[in-house]
């Protein structure tokens, strides 16, 4: 399972790395266009928000992985260790299920629909699905991860770190 965690953590931070070296460059593309050139491109402000959405969904399941997104340990520092794990198990639990029905199910679901009634982005031309396609992806991601840390938090054992981040 540690092989599989680990391949996971570094496609997503290459994905995240090129979509981020993407967005730097469709924006200073469209700042040349736009001020430079006096013909500003079609595409560039479609396409940095579709990367900008992605960014986020892809960033927020590799934050939850490597704990840094936002968190109060104010309160759990007070309990012994055993009750911080029961605590750290249940709000594992609640990501997993909030990720599956919403991300997953949702977004699923928001997908269908948007393939059903054929949608397309103004700009881009390609069919919405395809953007939001995202939202079921990173939380299945997140489901995943969320498993794992319920398992490793159940047999006592810690979570592979992520390399390069930390």
């Amino acid at each position: 399972m540690n092989k599989l965690i680990r391949r996971i953590d570094n496609a997503l931070k290459w994905i995240l790395a090129a979509m981020m070296l993407s967005i730097v460059l469709v924006v200073c593309w469209q700042v040349v266009s736009r001020y430079l050139l006096n013909s500003p491109s079609s595409i560039t402000e479609e396409l940095s928000r579709c990367l900008l959405i992605w960014i986020g969904m892809l960033g927020a399941a590799l934050a939850y992985r490597t704990g840094v997104h936002l968190g109060l340990d104010i309160v759990t520092q007070r309990f012994n260790p055993r009750n911080r794990q029961r605590l750290a198990m249940l709000v594992s639990a609640a990501v997993v299920l909030f990720a599956l029905a919403v991300m997953v199910v949702g977004g699923g679901n928001l997908v269908a629909l948007t393939f059903e009634l054929n949608q397309m982005s103004a700009a881009l031309g390609i069919r919405m699905a395809y953007i939001y396609l995202i939202i079921p992806f990173s939380g299945s991601i997140m489901v995943f991860y969320g498993v794992c840390q319920l398992y490793y938090l159940n047999t006592d054992q810690t979570m592979p770190t992520v390399e390069g981040l930390h």
